[in-house]
């Protein structure tokens, strides 16, 4: 067992390094692509040749960018099939529906046009060089769509039925997993957010020009329409967070408390602005005090997780031992199971598969057409099934905890960076103070900080779940042994870390070259 742990624990870091590395460029190429058409398309309408020399400058660091996205999620997709064969089997018949069709539809429409993009200028018509431009930046957005629809799937299956005969889940409703709420909301969530990310990172670089005097003209502009691609995407950001926040509370609870400190739950739920975990507190059942300190805004999270300020709002605690009130999948009001009820109905579901497979095999048609019964019954808590203790069912609750604030702190901050730069843009004030301009380019950073921060809470906090009460993370993985994937993580680190790297080093050259305006 500790053999298997190690070889889940390595498996799930190296995919958590490719995922997080990919992630450095994935939100960058989505939010500068956008500025970009933006720049463009003033060029088209005012035929203004420097908004056309701004372009090129971005378009630039847009296609570096874009390139190690592409490497490192190729990357990424082929690990389900050499570190998380046992899930690819489970699930593949669904999973690999949206990602063959982003191979398919998103990343061919991209490839054919980002080539007009950057080599269409002096060939093709302004028109016909803007559409490009655009239809490289949809593609890269349905691209995300694709792959967001994956995850979410993970996160709430749904359209989908277990086949006994086969052992797999199948899509029964394609529409159902493309317009699954989770789905939409995450996709609009993470979008944004990366347009957020783009308009941080050129208006670091236009301060850097400011602070050095140089490409005046590109740095105000870009500097303004960056600022409001900003505004616009963590208005959004905000908007679809408060909605992902209520999709978490209904579909995955425990992602909620831990993401909020909770190990007690109540009615009229308190939001946590600002706490400070207690490292002695072990276990969901101990009794330690959760927090060593915290200010909380009274209410605020009932409201915002069921839409009622004396909503209740279950903890850690509340989550393993059941009893408190849920809606069903029907949306009635029932008692929650406890984990021990789940554990018992997922033995249940995997002893009806065996009691299936044997009556199919021995050709007795009512014994599997009651194990079928059965298994359909308790296939909701299939994954409670490999659950060997109570305590693999909560997520590591400081790294969810803290990451989910830093992110909620950090988004504060971006509404207020966004509204200064458009306030200093119009009254042409923004080359007079040196301090502010540093502020800018120090800000580059929170922006990488955020998004992972992000997604650190989406893909931990969900843990032990690679499918949401379907399949728990240790049993996705592939048997190989240990020390094959410690090598390639390592390999990848080393691998990954010279593409960033390299990605800063030519991108560093490139803003010091500046652009074609004279």
């Amino acid at each position: 067992m500790e053999d298997l742990y190690s070889l889940v624990d390595w498996s799930r870091a190296q995919f958590a390094l490719t995922a997080m590395f990919h992630w450095l460029f994935v939100p960058l190429t989505l939010g500068l692509g956008l500025i970009i058409c933006c720049m463009e398309t003033l060029y088209y309408r005012s035929g203004d040749v420097r908004w056309k020399h701004i372009t090129k400058f971005w378009a630039n660091l847009f296609g570096v960018n874009f390139a190690l996205g592409v490497a490192t999620g190729i990357i990424l997709e082929f690990q389900f099939g050499t570190n998380w064969s046992n899930y690819s089997w489970f699930v593949g018949d669904i999973f690999g529906a949206p990602l063959a069709i982003e191979g398919i539809m998103a990343f061919f429409m991209e490839s054919t046009f980002i080539a007009i993009m950057f080599f269409g200028w002096n060939k093709v018509s302004k028109g016909v060089h803007l559409a490009s431009t655009w239809l490289t930046v949809i593609g890269a957005s349905i691209s995300a769509l694709w792959i967001l629809v994956a995850n979410a799937w993970m996160q709430y299956p749904t359209g989908m039925q277990f086949n006994p005969d086969t052992v797999r889940n199948e899509m029964v409703d394609f529409f159902a997993v493309l317009l699954s709420p989770v789905a939409l909301n995450k996709f609009f969530h993470s979008v944004t957010a990366g347009w957020v990310l783009g308009a941080v990172f050129v208006i670091a670089v236009s301060a850097w020009f400011l602070w050095k005097k140089r490409e005046t003209f590109l740095a105000e502009k870009s500097m303004k329409v960056a600022a409001w691609v900003g505004f616009a995407g963590i208005l959004l950001v905000s908007y679809t967070g408060d909605g992902s926040a209520y999709q978490v509370a209904e579909k995955q609870p425990m992602k909620l408390a831990a993401m909020e400190g909770i190990y007690e739950g109540s009615n009229g739920q308190g939001l946590v602005a600002f706490g400070i975990l207690n490292p002695a507190k072990k276990s969901y059942d101990d009794a330690e005090d959760p927090f060593l300190f915290k200010i909380e805004i009274p209410r605020l999270l009932s409201l915002l997780a069921t839409r009622d300020a004396d909503g209740y709002v279950a903890g850690i605690e509340n989550i393993i031992d059941g009893g408190y009130p849920v809606k069903n999948a029907a949306g009635e009001w029932v008692t929650a199971p406890s984990a021990n009820d789940r554990i018992v109905e997922g033995r249940a579901a995997i002893q009806a598969l065996a009691d299936y497979q044997a009556a199919t095999k021995a050709g007795d048609v009512a014994a599997a057409t009651d194990a079928a019964l059965r298994l359909e019954q308790n296939y909701p808590s299939f994954g409670y099934g490999y659950v060997n203790d109570l305590a693999q069912l909560v997520p590591h609750v400081p790294l969810t905890f803290y990451s989910f604030h830093i992110m909620i702190i950090l988004g504060g901050y971006f509404v207020v960076l966004f509204v200064v730069v458009l306030l200093f843009s119009y009254k042409k004030m923004l080359a007079r103070y040196t301090w502010l301009l540093w502020v800018f380019m120090l800000s580059l950073p929170l922006g990488y900080i955020c998004l992972e921060a992000g997604w650190i809470v989406a893909e931990v906090g969900r843990q032990p779940w690679v499918i949401q009460d379907i399949m728990p993370t240790f049993s996705a993985i592939s048997r190989i042994e240990t020390s094959a994937v410690q090598t390639t993580f390592w390999l990848f680190a080393v691998l990954f870390t010279v593409l960033v790297v390299a990605e800063v080093g030519i991108m560093l050259k490139q803003i010091k070259k500046g652009s074609e305006l004279k």
